[in-house]
């Protein structure tokens, strides 16, 4: 057994928490879902997560044999997280929301959903606990979620866009062996674990220079200044926003008419999935090597949702 005190901490201090200050998403999206339906979080949450939306977010018991790891709070995940843990046992999260961002060949998604009070109440009796790590984790170097994919890739970080204080870029700027089009969307099938990805703009024979950004990286903006830095093909969750609402379809659009100029290849390979990998791999080893704990891996049960 290990203390959630020391797990709770060590997080704290990896991700360098209270240095990011208020979570700017989800400072904004757990009011927007949450105070509509009435439900009380700022008593039923951590304090300190309720001033910064990342770290602790629901506290149980003192001590923990198991960690969990998934991305989004998914009716499933939570379900299996509630069914399969002991007493204590610790949730590590990116989002304390689901996010339905919708299926390029399929049905558009909702945007974000709360996390149903029944799973909630359910947690809170198990004495379970949940930990949530949005942009810190992004940001992270070592364990970053595009990081994470960087290495997938054997690729080698050159360069980024959007620094933080500390110089920590959200979108990587790296360099490959030369290969295609076709190669990067087969390797990233088989890395994802995806039936299709997302595509659009241009099918390249000579790609050396790729920009990757795990989860929401459907912002024109980013990816023309990715393209004004040489790079060929843009690896990202989202390359389209397929969410269905009025935000979600001027953003499609907006992106649209990008793709019919850009000389890159835009390629998504899911929000969940982008961002999973990092759980699966980097962060897996990292409780393994940092604490006598096991570890659960909670895959989304559709990754294209």
């Amino acid at each position: 057994m290990v203390k959630l005190d020391k797990v709770v901490n060590a997080l704290d201090r990896e991700f360098h928490i209270k240095s990011f200050g208020k979570d700017p998403a989800f400072s904004r999206f757990i009011p927007q879902v949450y105070d509509p339906i009435e439900f009380d979080w700022k008593r039923v949450f951590e304090h300190d997560f309720t001033a910064l939306f990342n770290g602790l977010m629901l506290k149980g018991a003192s001590e923990m044999k198991n960690v969990f790891l998934a991305v989004f709070p998914t009716d499933s995940v939570l379900e299996r997280f509630i069914h399969e843990s002991k007493e204590g046992d610790f949730l590590f999260m990116h989002h304390p929301l689901l996010m339905e961002c919708g299926d390029p060949n399929g049905k558009w998604g909702r945007g974000f959903v709360p996390i149903k009070e029944e799973y909630i109440n359910k947690m809170r009796a198990k004495n379970l606990s949940v930990y949530t790590c949005h942009v810190p984790l992004d940001y992270h170097k070592q364990l970053g979620t595009s990081a994470a994919i960087a290495k997938a890739l054997n690729a080698t970080i050159v360069d980024g866009l959007l620094p933080n204080e500390q110089g920590d870029h959200l979108v990587l700027v790296c360099s490959i062996d030369e290969t295609t089009t076709d190669e990067i969307e087969q390797e990233l099938k088989e890395i994802f674990q995806l039936p299709y990805v997302d595509f659009e703009g241009k099918r390249l024979d000579d790609i050396s220079k790729i920009a990757i950004v795990a989860g929401c990286g459907d912002k024109v903006e980013w990816m023309k200044e990715a393209e004004e830095k040489g790079v060929q093909a843009y690896i990202t969750g989202e390359i389209h926003c397929h969410i269905d609402n009025d935000y979600g379809r001027l953003k499609y659009e907006k992106m649209m008419d990008y793709a019919k100029t850009t000389s890159m290849s835009l390629i998504g390979v899911s929000h969940s999935a982008s961002e999973y990998l990092v759980k699966k791999t980097l962060m897996k080893d990292w409780f393994e090597k940092n604490f006598d704990l096991n570890t659960v891996l909670l895959p989304q049960e559709y990754w294209w949702l």
